[in-house]
Order: C-alpha cells, then sequence, then structure tokens
C-alpha cells in the first residue's frame, strides 16, 4: 500500500449558510449548513461540525472492522455513538473532545477482554484520532449475546 493518498472534496455555496460537498470518486453529494445554535443557522442539515465527529466515528469503526478481521474476531453487532464538544478554548471555537461509545456483541463470554483489545487498538491506530488535537474519550462496551439469541 501507498503511503501518501489524496481524496478530494469541493464544496460549493448554494444559499444563505447552505452549500453542497462532492468528491470526483463519489456518486452521492452532501448538503451542509451553519448548524442551528449559531446565527442563522440551518436546522436537519449536516454541520460542519457533524462531520468532524462522524469522521473520528466511521474512522474507529472501519480501523475495527480492519484489526478484527484481522485477528479473525467474530462479532454479531458493532454500533458507536459519538459525541463531539464544540466550547471556546483561548479565544477561539474549538471540537475540544469527542466521546466515542462504541458497542460490539459477541457470541461468546470468552472472546470480551480480546474483544477489548481490540476495540483500544481501533482507537490508537484511527487515523483520523491522530490527526487532530481534541481529546478522544473512549468508553467501550462488549456484550455477549444472549445463548437465545444465537439460536435464532
Amino acid at each position: 500500500m501507498e503511503t501518501i493518498h489524496h481524496y478530494e472534496v469541493n464544496v460549493k455555496w448554494d444559499a444563505e449558510r447552505r452549500g453542497t460537498l462532492t468528491s470526483p470518486v463519489l456518486h452521492e453529494s452532501i448538503q451542509v449548513a451553519t448548524p442551528p445554535e449559531f446565527p442563522q443557522g440551518i436546522p436537519d442539515i449536516w454541520s460542519p461540525e457533524h462531520l468532524f465527529t462522524a469522521a473520528v466515528n466511521s474512522c474507529l469503526m472501519t480501523t475495527f472492522l480492519a484489526i478484527a478481521e484481522n485477528s479473525k474476531l467474530e462479532f454479531l453487532d458493532f454500533h458507536s455513538k459519538a459525541t463531539g464538544k464544540l466550547e471556546m478554548m483561548d479565544g477561539k471555537l474549538t471540537m475540544s473532545e469527542i466521546i466515542l461509545e462504541p458497542n460490539v456483541v459477541i457470541s461468546h463470554e470468552r472472546d470480551k477482554e480480546r474483544t477489548l483489545r481490540i476495540l483500544a487498538k481501533s482507537e490508537a491506530a484511527c487515523l483520523i484520532s491522530n490527526s487532530i488535537k481534541s481529546i478522544i474519550v473512549f468508553k467501550p462496551v462488549v456484550e455477549a449475546a444472549p445463548e437465545t439469541k444465537l439460536a435464532s
């Protein structure tokens, strides 16, 4: 694998505080706007703050999937909640913290500690987390599926 990659993303202002993100290698665009907490912000549209938080959360997922596959970890479900904290620091608005709450459901209780280690490796290896100055708070949960769930 090459060590340098480039990802082109373009934004075009549409109207008011709204624009559209596109990439020449992707088929779908994303509408973005100033979040409603700011003057003239627009509700119900992805904001840069949502996308920043989403980048960390989705990077955790894709890193976990790769490490779990390489480790031959069998799991039934992965989902993760991320909460980004925007605050004024040193006179500047900053995404100061992102709380990551991944949840993995495994088939066997015996894999719980191994899954926690794989999650920790995933958080440490996430290139987006490693590229930002925000504090990452990591709160993983691993659950063994009930035996009745496995029978179906």
